[in-house]
């Protein structure tokens, strides 16, 4: 099989804020091409890892790559969305966990395959799955979806201010003809956009590439169900390191462990002291966000936009 090139972005970091225990039960929600995979299980003594991915791309190129550490019993590879964390992690009686680490976004390889479509620097059909086998595709999203809801995922999304420019153009064209692959759609986004804006800020394109690759994956809805079950099947001293890409995805994970680590409403104001039955059970492991250091972005542009945020168990409770 080829290999499956992707630079692992805060491998270090994202491990070691998971203060891996030998014989713990850890979960790597993002498998990718198995990097921090590899390195939690050089932790592991008598523990075991559960590594998801719903790509079957990865999930092929990982049973040869860890076939040693399959057959070893030391890992188990899950093909499936994690947002489904608690069914499956019950299929193998699992119930209780002392780690799960989220890579979160598109993997290199996803990306440099041009016919998966999720690049607008490479021409290809609009597909943008990262589960091939689902339904759902950019093209459908590009020629199905209504003017409003192109718009309300494009500006929700994408952050793209010419939301409702660009989706009144993808409505026009899509009347002459389908569109069917991603220059075509470049093309289409770049006609929406004036000139002068197109000048500054990147790509035209790649807000709006964002934006209908998340809509297509449901990116930031598996994300919450998923933090969610993950936080809840979080043993004591447990912990969950996540590395985001982009602001909505940091936004949601900042917000959902401010709202763990943060005390009641019903607790009263002006308490000289916090019963301990009071206090969250849950405390942030870094309030600020670790960031690539200068070497690792020297080596690695996409780990330009990275944020890894941690939090630990601290006590029983929610």
């Amino acid at each position: 099989m080829a290999e499956f090139k992707h630079v692992t972005v805060l491998l270090k970091e994202a491990v070691a804020g998971l203060n891996v225990q030998s014989t713990g039960t850890y979960v790597d929600a993002t498998l990718g091409g198995g990097g921090h995979t590899q390195a939690i299980l050089q932790q592991l003594a008598g523990g075991h890892l559960y590594s998801f991915d719903q790509d079957q791309t990865a999930i092929r190129y990982n049973q040869q790559h860890l076939k040693t550490a399959i057959d070893a019993g030391k890992v188990t590879l899950v093909e499936d969305n994690f947002r489904n964390l608690t069914t499956e992690l019950a299929n193998y009686g699992v119930s209780g966990i002392d780690g799960v680490l989220y890579d979160l976004g598109v993997s290199s390889p996803q990306f440099d395959d041009a016919k998966r479509g999720f690049s607008y620097q490479h021409d290809a059909p609009l597909d943008m799955r990262m589960n091939q086998e689902q339904s759902l595709s950019a093209m459908a999203v590009v020629n199905e979806w209504p003017y409003e809801r192109l718009v309300k995922i494009l500006y929700r999304y994408g952050e793209e201010h010419f939301a409702k420019q660009i989706a009144r153009k993808i409505e026009q064209r899509r009347k002459v003809q389908p569109i069917r692959t991603t220059f075509e759609l470049v093309d289409v986004i770049k006609d929406a956009i004036p000139a002068a804006a197109r000048r500054h800020g990147g790509h035209p394109a790649k807000k709006s590439f964002q934006a209908i690759r998340i809509a297509v994956n449901d990116e930031l809805g598996a994300l919450e169900e998923s933090l969610e079950q993950a936080l809840a099947l979080l043993n004591v001293g447990g912990r969950i390191s996540v590395i985001t890409f982009q602001s909505l995805e940091d936004r949601l994970v900042k917000t959902m462990f401010r709202e763990k680590t943060s005390l009641s409403d019903d607790v009263p104001q002006g308490l000289p002291v916090i019963p301990t039955e009071m206090e969250p059970a849950f405390k942030l492991i870094n309030k600020k966000p670790i960031v690539a250091s200068n070497e690792e972005l020297a080596k690695n542009h996409r780990a330009h936009s990275a944020k890894l945020r941690i939090i630990e168990k601290i006590k029983e409770g929610k």
